[in-house]
């Protein structure tokens, strides 16, 4: 097992890693739209946020060299589901034309206030 971190994504606010790689696959810890450099929630609203967390998750992913097209499973957790139609075409640019296995959850509350939180589970190259 190999916990991974990239100064390119936020760093973890809790006791966890940004990611782990263990048989083949990685995890990812769910993101909010923080801002790498910061520390900071992005301001401007849902799809300011959604872009981050997928900005986030990118920059995980690369670390472990992998990308979108290697996503077997999300989860997203909104924080209104009145924001379902928008994730998904702002998920859909992100991923292009994949199309990996996905939950969408409403969430109560999420970390400071977030919107949006995305985890993955990636195969490896």
């Amino acid at each position: 097992m190999e916990f991974l971190h990239t100064d390119d994504a936020p760093k973890a606010i809790g006791p966890y890693s940004q990611s782990v790689s263990v048989g083949g696959f990685l995890f990812t810890s769910g993101q909010i739209a923080l801002d790498p450099t910061t520390g900071a929630m992005v301001e401007g609203g849902f799809d300011a946020q959604a872009r981050q967390v997928l900005r986030n998750l990118e920059a995980v992913l690369s670390s472990a060299g992998c990308s979108f097209s290697d996503v077997v499973k999300s989860t997203i957790y909104v924080a209104d589901m009145a924001d379902f139609a928008r994730l998904n075409e702002l998920y859909s640019e992100a991923m292009g034309t994949h199309r990996p296995a996905r939950s969408t959850v409403q969430a109560a509350g999420l970390p400071k206030g977030a919107r949006v939180e995305i985890d993955l589970i990636v195969k490896l190259p």
